[in-house]
Formats: structure tokens, sequence, C-alpha cells
């Protein structure tokens, strides 16, 4: 996702053609989630739009099409497969194949998700993202998908909601969520080099910082690992996500002050005098 309507005239230009606005978001940000590929799949030459917008260190996690990870299981998805790898082999190195889960998804399938993470090209990073509460709660069934993602070289993608279910909605867009979203432990070990993390916040910016925090620590120690995270912050309305993404990034800094910085976004609006 980089691209809001709350976004326009505040984070990026007003009336900001399509074709650019990825380049005015990776002004933010180095990093985006790919939500759009799990329902189509995109054509190759839009593709090669993104990757010219963007710098070569710029990260897309992308999510793989929804027929292949929730409708057929795997399972005679061949052809979309080929065709969604081609599309998005513009981006190179740069996208992580991100496989999303549905609830449904249980320590029995583990088996069919391993054939399948390794028949994906070995030169693109895999990423995986469940849902089921056993592959959290149940230690063999923690173990059978660490050991499966671990032999395909593959990160367990958490994505922590524990801090916006603390209490009940408050608003629209926090209702929503709270019925949509997964309830799920907090998870914080890595399995690879890169690890990603999805955090889902409050529309309160001072519940969504406060929530945050331990994750500021694991984030650290991390980078003083050597791995390489990526964070994806959102909140129910997600209108102040490329700040917070930003005041997560300083948080951080505070404990690793060589971590590198964002880029320096340009001003939404050019200044006049009237």
């Amino acid at each position: 996702m980089w691209t809001h309507k709350a976004w326009a005239g505040r984070f990026l230009p007003q009336s900001l053609p399509a074709k650019e606005r990825l380049r005015a978001y990776a002004g933010w940000c180095n990093a985006v989630e790919g939500n759009t590929t799990f329902y189509a799949t995109p054509a190759r030459n839009t593709v090669a739009t993104w990757a010219r917008q963007t710098d070569p260190d710029f990260r897309f996690v992308v999510k793989l099409p929804k027929i292949a990870t929730h409708e057929r299981r795997f399972v005679g998805v061949e052809a979309e497969m080929r065709a969604f790898l081609d599309a998005i082999d513009p981006l190179g190195d740069r996208a992580v194949l991100w496989t999303q889960l549905p609830g449904s998804f249980s320590p029995a399938d583990v088996d069919a998700l391993g054939r399948f993470l390794r028949r994906l090209p070995t030169d693109r990073r895999r990423a995986v993202e469940v849902r089921h509460p056993e592959f959290f709660t149940d230690t063999r069934s923690t173990s059978l998908l660490e050991k499966t993602l671990a032999d395909a070289d593959a990160e367990w993608v958490p994505f922590d909601t524990t801090v916006f279910f603390q209490s009940p909605p408050t608003s629209e867009a926090e209702q929503e969520a709270w019925t949509k979203k997964p309830r799920l432990p907090r998870r914080t070990r890595a399995l690879t080099d890169r690890p990603i993390v999805r955090y889902l916040g409050r529309d309160s910016v001072k519940e969504t910082v406060e929530g945050w925090r331990p994750w500021t620590t694991v984030v650290a120690d991390w980078l003083r690992e050597g791995r390489s995270p990526t964070i994806f912050l959102h909140t129910p309305d997600n209108v102040d996500a490329p700040a917070l993404a930003r005041h997560f990034h300083t948080d951080v800094q505070a404990l690793v002050p060589d971590l590198a910085p964002l880029p320096e976004p340009t001003p939404p609006e050019p200044a006049t005098l009237f």
C-alpha cells in the first residue's frame, strides 16, 4: 500500500498521477507491502514502473495470489504462479514472496506448504504468514512450521495485533478491523537474516507508539546481530502510517545510533508566498 486518500496534500502531493504515487511514498519509507497482488496479478510493464520509481535498496513484500494460497491451497496453480512470477520479475531480488495463509490453514497442511515453497525460485526471498492459533500455542506445531520454513530458507512473518485487541474499538475503522484481524500471541523469533514484522496499533497515536515499545528493543537486537529487518506499521485507518513509520525508525535509531537514515521526503506541495 503506497497510497491513501487521506495522505493527499499531507504526505503525497494533491492530484498526483497514479504512476507517480509510489515515487512520492518512497520518500517517506523504504519498503512497501504489495497487497494488490493478492487480488490480481499486475501487468509486467506496470511492475517495471514500480522498479523505476524506487531506489535499488527499496523493498517490496508482495503477496502471492489468493488463488494459490486461499482458493486452491497450492494445488494446480502452476500456470497462475508462472504468470505471477513473470509479472514481478522487474523487481529482481528486491521482491520478497509473501505467502499469507488463512486461519483455516492448520498444522496438518504444513507438508503442502513445504513442497510449494521449495518450488519457488531460489533467488527470491520467501516469507510466510500463518493465522491458525495452534502454530502459536502448540509447541509441536510451532517446531514443525519453523523446520519447514528453515528448510525452504523462508521467514515467518508475525502479525502483532496484541495492542489492538487490548481494549474495545472506539471508532468505525477500529470496529471494522475488530471483526477482520486475527487475535494471536506476539511472536518475536526471527528465522532468517531478513525478518519481517507486521504491527497493528490503534487509531490513537499515543496507544500505537506505546504498544510498539517491545518491538523497538527486538529490532535493535536484530540489527546488532547483523540482521536487516523490515517493519510495517498499521493502524485501523492508516491515516498517519507514513509518519508513524518514521517515528518508529527514530525510536530504533535511539538504540542503534548507526542505523541508516530513511529517505528525506519531498514536501507534498511547493512552498509559495501567496
